[in-house]
């Protein structure tokens, strides 16, 4: 066992953060939270008389007056649009997918470009705290093979989709439903164990560019082998109105997906949810669906501002995705930043429906966003240690209280604050895998 001792914070409810002053939380072997408590001696098991005893199997690890946090989870990202960061944010959705995104993913048919591409992307989620993420690769099975193999190497939590699609798209992006299925199952061969911190999930990009065919296929695969789906749900007006030409038997997008067995049949998460509705909330909610918030994309390719308030007050599950490259920045902190200001506009416009805070966008980066991975995102007995050791000395924080400390951490601070990193118990250093080719 494992005892670590900092300042603790984390937030079992969204309402309010738990403050330990000079905590301890205790990991056992399998990279589990066994107990987290003000002292030693509150551990149980006779703790407190461990520390002068280093031969009995714990170890003690002071960090002193860092704060210790749960690790971020990105819940939408495209691994294969990371090289598009910060250009064409001038564009609205489906002229930025054709006239930067598909020429840039059409690359990933070349594994040497994806690998020197891939590494730098796991390389920035590193630094960016982020130890779990729900990632779009690409159609290309190899390209996609190498990144997951690239998130084990690290020891970072992943789920990662192949991309399925055969409408709507160039023609070197598009692929039978045939070499999907196969090319899936080579994956879930080599990925899918029931323990596997990296694993395939369904990724049919959306349904525009999924012809019916290939979205049944998707929607069997995931029943077959158990496995999340990832998808886009009410990003864009022109794309809810090509949903409805589409999909003419549908009643709302989600039903669609529902159709094929692909919206919570088994878990799901739906990115932007930015014009949904109540039909399509009252079907999330019962499905289970868990929405992705990216707020950064859908300012920079003016979807719209998502209704979140409305739907953490109606018992939707929602987390955070950084949606590289509609977004611009890998950071969930920007994430949870931007959030807060997004909600204050609708705040401005309806008082009646309160902007979100701090403790309830820290919990929707952490545990809410790492329950789709399982238990992960707190420091709750049984739950997995994802933790972020954060040296903010730099900020100048003193006389500061310690959830002061956090927010200016939040809103000041960036990777090189961030000390340690963990991931199901076990420490993430910056290994070999991320040294960066040249172009």
């Amino acid at each position: 066992m494992k005892v670590y001792n900092a300042n603790i914070l984390f937030t079992k409810e969204r309402s309010h953060f738990e403050v330990l002053e000079n905590g301890y939380v205790a990991v056992d072997a399998d990279g589990r939270v066994t107990g987290v408590a003000s002292d030693l001696a509150s551990l149980g098991a006779d703790a407190s008389e461990r520390q002068n005893e280093p031969d009995d199997g714990t170890e003690i690890i002071d960090f002193g007056d860092r704060l210790l946090i749960p690790a971020m989870n990105d819940l939408h990202v495209h691994a294969a649009q990371y090289r598009n960061q910060g250009i064409a944010m001038d564009l609205e959705l489906l002229p930025w997918l054709q006239n930067y995104t598909f020429p840039e993913e059409t690359k990933y048919a070349d594994t040497v470009y994806a690998e020197r591409m891939y590494r730098r992307f796991v390389h920035d989620l590193w630094r960016a705290g982020t130890m779990r993420t729900c990632t779009f690769a690409s159609i290309h099975t190899e390209s996609t093979r190498i990144l997951m193999r690239l998130f084990q190497e690290a020891g970072m939590g992943a789920l990662v989709g192949k991309v399925g699609m055969n409408r709507n798209c160039p023609e070197n992006l598009s692929e039978s439903v045939e070499e999907m299925v196969q090319g899936y199952e080579s994956l879930i061969e080599e990925f899918n164990g029931p323990d596997a911190l990296v694993r395939p999930i369904i990724t049919p990009r959306f349904i525009p560019s999924c012809t019916p065919e290939m979205l049944r296929a998707c929607g069997e695969l995931a029943a077959k082998y158990q496995l999340h789906v990832q998808s886009h749900l009410s990003e864009n007006k022109d794309e809810i109105a090509q949903v409805k030409i589409l999909e003419p038997d549908s009643t709302c997008y989600g039903d669609a997906y529902d159709r094929y067995g692909l919206f919570g049949q088994t878990p799901t998460v739906m990115a932007h949810c930015v014009f949904t509705e109540q039909e399509e909330m009252e079907l999330m909610k019962r499905r289970g669906v868990m929405v992705a918030h990216c707020p950064t994309s859908n300012l920079n390719v003016t979807t719209g501002i998502a209704p979140i308030r409305q739907f953490l007050d109606k018992g939707l599950r929602v987390g955070f995705g950084s949606d590289i490259s509609g977004g611009h920045s890998l950071s969930i902190f920007q994430m949870m930043i931007y959030a807060i200001q997004m909600s204050k506009l609708h705040y401005q416009r309806d008082h009646a429906r309160s902007f979100l805070t701090l403790s309830e966008t820290f919990w929707m980066a952490t545990k809410s966003a790492g329950s789709f991975f399982g238990q992960v995102g707190s420091f709750e007995p049984g739950y997995e240690f994802d933790a972020l050791v954060i040296d903010d000395h730099e900020l100048n924080h003193d006389n500061y209280s310690l959830l002061e400390r956090l927010e200016r951490f939040i809103y000041l601070g960036d990777d090189r604050q961030i000390a340690h990193r963990f991931c199901r118990g076990k420490e993430i250093p910056e290994p070999s895998i991320f040294c960066i080719f040249a172009e």
